[in-house]
């Protein structure tokens, strides 16, 4: 059974706040009675991008369990190699990192290929084309028999939320049809839109992971204005995915008390 835990939206700056509910997060991780496979950090690790908050999260995020990450459209390319993977600057996707290990998790019973889905100055995602060229590649380098588990930070689908889907991954088209030549892929991961949610692409779950940093209001709850998009007040929350012997993911969500 592999166990992974997913967290996103951590927004990392030089306040307290966030890196009180980052920290709190990771304490529970670190006081579990099991060693995880993984935990994954599904982008927006930092709120500017900043080498300073970077560091900050570095120093978080570290942990007896193997973490990785991608950025999301907070996050700053350059900086996050330098501060945050200890890597020489580039403005390439991270995806392409110098140190595989990074992006790529590889065991006897799951592959983990977390891709940059960040468009340096803009808020929505695209996975670029050598993005996707790089994936096939780790696909094709991949047994037919191995699950493999896919993440980035922007949904590449629809999740009824107008903020969020005005902001998702667009060209998805290019990423389903990755998906259709490779049977393996049990599951999308992402985060991106600060709410635990789940549906369907490419006829695989899309796993959302909840914000560390903030919950976002769903349409039908109150709001003081329009623009009162998130809940500052909930906890900071998580999911767990387990592949079970089949790849069969199931996930579970876990609220955080600061």
């Amino acid at each position: 059974m592999i166990v992974i835990a997913h967290l996103s939206d951590t927004h990392i700056d030089s306040e307290p706040r966030g890196v009180e509910r980052a920290e709190a997060v990771m304490r529970y991780l670190e006081d579990l009675p099991y060693d995880l496979d993984a935990v994954l950090v599904t982008g927006d690790i930092t709120d500017h991008g900043l080498p300073a908050e970077y560091e900050r999260a570095r120093r978080l995020f570290a942990s007896r369990h193997p973490v990785m990450f991608c950025p999301g459209n907070h996050d700053r390319r350059a900086a996050f190699r330098t501060h945050l993977l200890a890597e020489a600057s580039a403005t390439r996707p991270v995806n392409q990192a110098q140190t595989p290990v990074n992006q790529v998790h590889r065991s006897a019973d799951v592959v983990i290929a977390m891709c940059d889905s960040s468009v340096p100055g803009k808020d929505e995602g695209f996975l670029a084309d050598e993005t996707l060229a790089w994936l096939e590649d780790v696909l094709d380098r991949t047994s037919d028999e191995t699950p493999v588990l896919i993440g980035f930070h922007h949904p590449p689908a629809r999740l009824h939320i107008p903020f969020i889907d005005g902001i998702r991954q667009f060209g998805a088209e290019r990423l389903a049809a990755l998906a259709d030549r490779h049977r393996n892929i049990s599951a999308f991961l992402c985060g991106h839109a600060h709410t635990g949610a789940a549906t369907v692409f490419a006829g695989r779950p899309l796993l959302v992971a909840p914000g560390v940093v903030s919950t976002t209001r769903l349409p039908w709850e109150q709001r003081a204005h329009p623009q009162d998009h998130v809940h500052l007040g909930h906890a900071p929350a998580l999911a767990f995915h387990i592949l079970d012997d089949a790849g069969q993911p199931t996930t579970h969500f876990r609220q955080i008390p600061v």
